[in-house]
């Protein structure tokens, strides 16, 4: 995130911003199970993973995403389709992939990868953009969605 960005001041995206912390540290400690050849430990980073991020897409895609979209609409549809890219690869540590596909782990990997870039864009690129597109009313409706996706992991 950029020094000069203003972004943390706004509630809505310092609450993403904290989780993108938290994913690029849950990303290190999988990287680290990759290089130790511990399925196990990645597999369970994996899903670490993926209950911070499934709230944490739910509040993009639905709050930030759609007015974002009116003003960068190849800039979002690229932001969604590694959303599902990176899905895709954490659902294999939940429904059975991961213990019985080789090339899993690896795949991981690479997911980590993209991840961490997507991160970038989007505290580099989306959020400070945000700030000049979003209406009072559009900040007020990702506070709501937030507040509702917080029965998703209960």
């Amino acid at each position: 995130m950029s020094e000069y960005c203003w972004c943390t001041a706004t509630p809505a995206i310092e609450d993403l911003i904290r989780e993108h912390d938290e994913l690029v540290e849950l990303s290190a400690d999988a990287r680290e199970a990759y290089r130790r050849g511990d399925l196990e430990s990645l597999i369970d980073c994996c899903t670490r993973i993926s209950t911070v991020l499934g709230p944490h897409t739910v509040v993009e895609e639905r709050g930030l995403f759609p007015p974002m979209a009116a003003e960068f609409p190849e800039k979002i549809a690229i932001l969604r389709g590694e959303h599902r890219r990176v899905e895709a690869v954490l659902a294999g540590a939940a429904d059975g992939t991961a213990r019985t596909d080789p090339a899993w782990a690896a795949r991981a990997v690479e997911m980590l990868t993209l991840l961490r870039r997507h991160i970038v864009k989007e505290q580099e690129g989306l959020f400070p953009a945000a700030l000049a597109v979003l209406s009072n009313e559009q900040w007020d409706m990702l506070t709501a969605i937030r507040a509702g996706t917080s029965l998703i992991g209960s």
